[in-house]
């Protein structure tokens, strides 16, 4: 498969197969394949191919045969190959996306933005492949000296979810990549093709082969347990929810292996009283809707003043009853359909249990007629405090409102919880939203502004949101050892 061949990915049939390994299209070694669905219609894009245990181990091997070339590749080839990378995604924006939106459902327009965003990684990481650094330094006590480099840590493995899958595969391939790792990626069994692309993409800028494998499969605890219960893998990154990440690092603990974890959010959105309504319901609207609101970081309580509370209910009501709902390429849609019906089931539980419990609806958009997992952007207000929708992540377009008069006790009802992944702020005082920043506890912080992601920054949570961080230039050091060499050196 090359760059000419994405256009024709989704539809077209099984031929060498869907598993990229060692540089070759094959198919799953016991020729089992599994069907990927149109969220928007429910109908069959395509069966595509689904890897196993024996897949899983000769993706190791081919990796493990690559990485010592590569290891040794200059930094500046490393750079040019995920400069080329960018390039490519960048030319191929409208595929891409189209893609996405085929087996993931989200709008166009947030495709298309996810496709950006994702070619990003590719450019910040080139960049940074050429900055790995090393240290020289005297002994303090004289006699010798001290070297200190870093090295790639090895076979990298990866699990990504649909709710992105181009950023979510990028955000981990490129910093792998760049620091000199062989990558084993098995993208979301929901939305695989997009990370077929991006292995098609990556072999066309040149990788070598072996470097890059990706497996997508229906049976992920087979084959990630086959990663994890293998020495040669020594790193291990996971996006996800905090329950399948506590068992994952359960297996990781057998032999060690560095991990790095973004895991479940619960984002808390504070609108203080002296805050700019309309850029808070403006940001409002960024932190809940990009993506159909199926997003790690999407605000997910808000907490807003109560002598605010009526002027910004009212705005972001109206804001959110206009959205419009549909096949994601559909002209003027915004709001797709969920990823699938259990996604739907799930925000519709949360929603009811709520208005059991005296919550109202304050707004809410309209649905499509016909087939296809869509739920309407909702408003909910008088929301109490026993909702489950203030303590589970609700991964959809449903906004919970409630108010406050104490910051102190905003701060109390918004740390409650296991998570700690984005918070929001808006005041027209900086120096308040940044003291309410630091108490918030959240690995990042938007103070003022409603999209937080950003290729440069360090993404990632506290508490049981996860471990480590990636983006910025923490992102490359999560693929680094160091090794310090004392170097006799008399004076």
């Amino acid at each position: 498969m090359n760059l000419a061949g994405i256009d024709l990915l989704a539809k077209a049939p099984l031929a060498e197969g869907d598993v990229f390994l060692g540089g070759r299209w094959l198919p799953a070694a016991d020729g089992r394949t599994y069907p990927v669905l149109d969220p928007a219609t429910g109908d069959l894009v395509r069966e595509v191919s689904s890897a196993g245990p024996e897949d899983a181990r000769a993706a190791i091997e081919a990796a493990r045969s690559a990485a010592a070339g590569w290891r040794t590749t200059p930094p500046r080839r490393r750079s040019e190959i995920l400069h080329t990378a960018f390039e490519l995604m960048r030319e191929h924006t409208d595929t891409l996306a189209r893609l996405i939106v085929l087996e993931n459902g989200k709008a166009y327009r947030d495709a298309a933005g996810e496709v950006a965003y994702a070619a990003e990684f590719f450019r910040w990481f080139a960049e940074e492949a050429v900055r790995i650094g090393s240290s020289f330094a005297d002994a303090p006590a004289g006699g010798f000296r001290h070297v200190v480099r870093k090295h790639p840590v090895g076979v990298t493995a990866f699990v990504t979810p649909w709710n992105f899958p181009a950023a979510m595969a990028t955000r981990k391939i490129a910093p792998a990549l760049a620091a000199g790792c062989p990558v084993l990626l098995k993208p979301a069994p929901e939305t695989p093709l997009t990370a077929l692309a991006i292995a098609a993409l990556l072999a066309e800028a040149g990788l070598p082969d072996g470097l890059l494998n990706v497996l997508p499969t229906d049976r992920a605890p087979e084959v990630v347990s086959a990663w994890l219960g293998d020495e040669r893998v020594r790193k291990f990154s996971f996006t996800g929810s905090t329950a399948t990440g506590r068992l994952l690092l359960e297996q990781a603990a057998a032999n060690v292996v560095n991990v790095t974890m973004e895991l479940g959010g619960n984002a808390p959105f504070v609108v203080c009283e002296d805050a700019d309504i309309d850029a808070a319901v403006s940001g409002a609207m960024e932190a809940k809707m990009r993506g159909g609101g199926e997003v790690c970081i999407a605000a997910n309580r808000f907490y807003v003043h109560e002598s605010v509370a009526a002027e910004f209910t009212e705005k972001f009501g109206a804001a959110m009853a206009a959205v419009r709902t549909g096949p994601g390429l559909e002209e003027g849609v915004t709001l797709g359909p969920m990823i699938n019906r259990a996604a739907v089931d799930k925000i519709r539980s949360l929603v009811d249990d709520a208005l059991g419990r005296g919550a109202r609806i304050a707004a809410q958009g309209t649905t499509p007629d016909g087939p296809g997992h869509f739920h309407p952007a909702t408003v909910l207000v008088d929301v109490p405090d026993d909702a489950r929708i203030l303590h589970e992540e609700a991964f959809g377009p449903v906004a919970p409102l409630t108010t406050f008069t104490d910051e102190d006790e905003m701060l109390t009802r918004a740390n409650a919880t296991v998570h700690g992944l984005a918070s929001y702020v808006y005041s027209r005082d900086v120096g308040r939203a940044l003291r309410i920043a630091e108490r918030l506890e959240a690995g990042m912080v938007g103070v003022n502004r409603g999209l937080l992601s950003d290729p440069a920054a360090p993404f990632g949570g506290v508490k049981q949101s996860g471990l480590g961080r990636e983006g910025g230039r923490e992102g490359i050091e999560a693929f680094l050892e160091t090794q310090y060499i004392a170097l006799d050196w008399p004076l």
